[in-house]
C-alpha cells in the first residue's frame, strides 16, 4: 500500500529501517490521503528540492508496517495523523502529530538537522 504522493514511499518496516541505516537525516510522515495529512505531504514535496541534505519519505498509516512508526514511544501519546517523526543518525530526534504548517516544519528540520544547503 503506498500513498498517491510526489514523494518516495516506504512500504515495509524493512524499508523503514534501510532508509533509516542508509540515510543520517530522514523525515517520515506516516498518515493517510486524508485532510490533516495532504497539507504536509505538500510542504515536504516543496522542501526535498531545498533541504536536499534529509531523505523525505511517505508511509501509509493503515498498512500492517506502519506500526513500525505508531509503536514508537515517542508516538505513544499521538491522537492526530499524521504521525511525522525525524531520524537523525538512526534515532528519533522529534516526533509531530496532527497537521503542521510550513514553518513549524522546517523550525524542526533547521534545529535536528542544519540549515538547508
Amino acid at each position: 500500500m503506498v500513498l498517491p504522493t510526489n514523494l518516495e514511499h516506504i512500504a515495509s518496516a524493512a524499508e523503514l529501517n534501510e532508509t533509516i541505516k542508509n540515510h543520517p537525516n530522514v523525515m517520515v510522515c506516516c498518515g493517510r490521503m486524508g485532510p490533516m495529512c495532504i497539507p504536509v505531504y505538500g510542504v515536504m514535496e516543496e522542501l526535498q528540492e531545498e533541504y536536499t541534505h534529509i531523505a523525505f519519505r511517505d508511509m501509509a498509516f493503515d498498512s500492517p508496517e506502519a506500526a513500525a512508526i505508531r509503536n514508537l514511544p515517542e508516538c505513544r501519546s499521538f491522537m492526530g495523523l499524521p504521525f511525522t517523526v525525524y531520524f537523525k543518525d538512526g534515532k528519533v530526534a522529534a516526533a509531530t502529530s496532527s497537521i503542521q504548517s510550513r514553518d513549524q516544519i522546517t523550525t524542526i528540520l533547521d534545529r535536528e538537522f542544519g540549515q538547508s544547503n
